[in-house]
This record gives C-alpha cells, structure tokens and sequence, in this order.
C-alpha cells in the first residue's frame, strides 16, 4: 500500500492522507479490517510530522472510517453496511472538493440537494 503527497498541490497533507485512505477503501485495496500503517511509519514513508498523519487518522476515526485499537493500531472500519459506507465515502469527497475549490459550503450544499431531488 502506497501513499504520497503532492507537494505541488494546494490541499494540506493530512487532507491527501484522509483522501487516499478513503480512494483506497473504494477501490477495495483497504477493505474492511485492513490495517493501516503506523502514523509514525506513514509519517517517516511521506516525510511528515508526526502529527499530521495523526490529525488525518483522528478525522478518520471520527468519520468512523477507521477504528483505533490502542497499541494494536488502526483498522479501516467494518462498521455499517455497503450502501451506508459509500455514501459515508461521497459526502467526504464531496466535502474535500468543496474545501479544495475554496467554494462557499452553503451553496455546495444547495446544489448537493438539488441534485438529489433531480435523482428522484
């Protein structure tokens, strides 16, 4: 499993992190029960503090993307079903393309409800 961060790109390390742990949830490369790296690993593979790649996790885990298991480490979640997770993984990218855009959230989230009464 491999992580980078650009360097070139406006969004803040530990968004990156949060982002390709969620990609690689998508795509089935970390399925449930996965275990991630340590931050203090992932942290010394990207050439970041410490603490960046733990803001990234504490997010995670607060989205319950990923649990935490004290000193056994953190495991991407396999809590909810297939439909709710997907979800759970639109609405974080959505709010990442919000953020990376600079876009007023108010109207993003105007435009997200439109969009689903179309859907309908």
């Amino acid at each position: 499993m491999t992580f980078r961060i650009d360097d070139e790109s406006g969004v803040p390390p530990f968004e990156q992190v949060k982002h390709q742990v969620i990609e690689k949830m998508r795509s089935g490369e970390l399925p449930a029960g996965a275990k991630l790296p340590t931050v203090r690993h992932l942290a010394d593979e990207l050439g970041l503090a410490a603490n960046t790649v733990a803001r990234a996790y504490r997010e995670l885990e607060q989205a319950e993307v990923i649990e935490t298991r004290g000193r056994n480490g953190s495991y991407i979640a396999a809590s909810g079903d297939g439909t709710t997770r997907q979800v759970q993984l639109a609405a974080a990218a959505f709010a990442d393309t919000v953020r990376e855009l600079d876009a007023d959230p108010e109207l993003a989230l105007d435009l997200a409800a439109a969009a689903l009464r179309v859907a309908r």
